[in-house]
């Protein structure tokens, strides 16, 4: 089947582009390469940092094929060590310091990684034992190597690094990439003018154990500037506005859901050129598709729709977002580091404006899953295609397309049980795994719903077995799971709702429980003529009952106990800031998460900003 490119494609990527290590070492000494709240680096300054990681890795016999675990919070000392791993030859594995102790400890274990790298202790006491731990700024104070960037060299399916993603069989799985994979990728990016022009400043806004991070470190290799966006400026749309602005960023990654409530806070004067929308994770809807072609129009962004799983080392497609008439949602055209199938159950291709399952062939398709070879032949079949290279591999996405009439391709969701909630690819079996490891619990069944709590979220479903509380099922998640990945909400069922054929009904699951009644006013209502309560205290009644699509609320009320969350408190503060104008920052929703404080702390803000 013949690729389609997207837009703006230039000339196609060359057949072996050269490694990014290479790429950096030719980077201007004196230019700044990290941007972070911590430090800033200039490109001699990262490359004289990663040879000294490089070589205390090296004292500890790391070197390729190794794994190292970078347990690192956001920062500078994050890109040093990451680039410090791949000078050794060696690959390395995301482990989020905010993910629960039994989640890293797994990961470390399941990737068997040579060592770990904390900062100040980190962790580390959390991580198994017998796995050498090796503190970040131990390694930075080490011998000054000789003079001269002096990368191990590597061919290019050396392992570059391990992703994990969520697992069908109830634990994570780790994808493997090699450095010739991400290399290429970097060459695609440019390619398709989604990487231009010089001396870009790209904001790093993803979390490093989700794939959308490598797009935006490998650019670092082109020369290009990363800076580091903190974890309170991307959780607050007003805040990562004024810091695309503040940092003149040329190019940030956002999943559709954050990218909303940003729109309307991009200005036109941020920086030399329009700033570009990385945007991919989940589907983008019409009406937002709509909004951003009209900010194209106006010159504010560029904006590309990115597809791509993390087994094809990240982007699979790209589809520009422009005001063409009668363009709806898409994700583009293949990328040239890969070759797309759309095949019918039957393997046999779809013909045009068909719809089939994407199959995904190609140089950038991973090597396959950490240390689960069933897996990876399951996953990773045999390339069917007519231009299929001998031995050649294609990896079977579980994703449902069809073939536009102009070539493009439409996302119609997923073949199989694996959601995408926020960005994430969520595997609902794992969830449900680590439900019915309780004792108390004999069935569970996990969903997305789009209705909990007035946003797409996790319901989890499940038969007791014995009496069992909701907060400790939710204590039990919490312990085993990333927060994206618990529940909003739990249901008890007395049995599991079935067809005519004895199989789930997922249909006939009942609907969440909205919002709980306001027990300081008796019906739950906040009236209007109410003299006890304050102008403010009505307003954010009456936007947290639209927000959380409560049937009540009342000024003692938790907002994060009615089923809040971090989206959510996007959605309210951008409602405060068009009803009231004033700039209130999400980290306010948490430090005052009932009602009546938080009507009080922005009743301080309207006092100072009339003062």
């Amino acid at each position: 089947m013949t690729a389609v490119l997207p837009e703006r494609t230039r000339t196609p990527a060359a057949t072996a582009p050269r490694d990014l290590l290479e790429r950096l070492a030719a980077a201007p000494g004196g230019r700044t390469a990290v941007v972070a709240a911590d430090r800033e680096l200039t490109f001699g300054e990262l490359r004289a940092d990663a040879m000294r990681i490089a070589a205390g890795l090296a004292a500890h016999g790391v070197g390729p094929e190794s794994v190292v675990a970078l347990c690192l919070p956001r920062g500078a000392g994050l890109v040093t060590a990451l680039i410090g791993t791949l000078t050794a030859g060696a690959a390395y594995l995301p482990v989020d310091p905010k993910l629960p102790a039994e989640r890293r400890r797994f990961l470390v274990e399941d990737s068997g990684a040579d060592a770990v790298v904390t900062l100040d202790g980190g962790p580390g006491g959390t991580l198994p034992a017998g796995v050498p731990r090796l503190d970040l700024a131990e390694l930075l104070a080490g011998d000054t190597p000789a003079p001269g960037y002096r990368p191990v060299p590597v061919a290019a399916d050396t392992l570059a690094y391990v992703i994990y993603t969520s697992g069908s069989t109830g634990r994570p799985k780790g994808v493997e990439i090699g450095r010739g994979a991400a290399a290429r990728l970097l060459a695609e990016l440019e390619d398709a003018g989604i990487a231009d022009g010089d001396g870009g400043r790209v904001g790093w806004n993803a979390s490093p154990s989700f794939d959308a991070s490598v797009q935006q470190w490998v650019r670092v290799c082109r020369g290009d500037t990363l800076v580091m966006v903190d974890d309170e400026t991307r959780a607050d749309p007003a805040l990562l506005a004024a810091f695309a602005d503040r940092r003149a960023l040329t190019a940030i990654d956002l999943t559709p859901s954050h990218a909303e409530p940003l729109l309307e806070l991009l200005s036109a004067d941020g920086g030399p050129r329009p700033l570009t929308l990385l945007i991919g994770g989940e589907a983008i809807s019409p009406a937002l598709w709509s909004r951003i072609a009209e900010l194209t129009a106006a010159g504010i962004v560029r904006a590309v729709n990115l597809y791509g799983p993390t087994e094809c080392t990240v982007d699979a497609t790209a589809g520009w977002i422009e005001p063409a008439a009668g363009h709806t949602p898409h994700i583009g055209g293949v990328l040239p580091g890969l070759r797309m199938r759309v095949l019918d159950e039957k393997l046999a291709p779809v013909g045009p404006e068909g719809t089939g399952e994407l199959y995904l062939a190609g140089p950038r398709v991973g090597r396959g899953y950490r240390r689960r070879p069933g897996l990876t032949a399951e996953r990773f079949t045999a390339d069917t295609g007519p231009d299929a290279e001998p031995g050649g591999r294609m990896y079977r996405t579980g994703d449902l397309v069809r073939l536009l009439p102009d070539g493009r391709l439409g996302y119609l969701g997923r073949a199989d049980g694996q959601v995408k909630l926020r960005g994430f690819r969520i595997e609902l079996p794992e969830i449900e795994a680590v439900l019915t490891a309780h004792g108390s619990v004999a069935e569970a069944v996990v969903v997305l719903r789009d209705d909990v709590h007035g946003a797409p979220g996790l319901v989890g479903y499940y038969r007791p077995a014995a009496p069992v509380t909701e907060a400790a099922l939710t204590e039990l998640l919490a312990a085993s799971l990333p927060a994206y990945m618990v529940p909003a909400v739990l249901v008890a069922v007395d049995r599991f709702p079935t067809t005519v054929n004895g199989k789930l009904d997922r249909a006939a699951l009942p609907a969440p429980p909205s919002g709980a009644p306001a027990p300081a006013v008796p019906d739950g209502r906040l009236p209007a003529s109410d003299d006890r309560l304050s102008a403010s205290e009505r307003l954010i009644g009456e936007v947290w009952t639209t927000v959380l699509r409560a049937s009540s609320v009342g000024p003692d009320d938790n907002f994060f106990k009615l089923g809040g969350h971090s989206l959510l408190a996007i959605k309210l503060v951008s409602r405060v800031r068009a009803e009231l104008g004033v700039a209130l920052p999400v980290k306010a929703v948490y430090a005052h998460p009932r009602l009546r404080d938080l009507a009080a702390h922005i009743d301080g803000l309207v006092a100072a900003q009339d003062g």
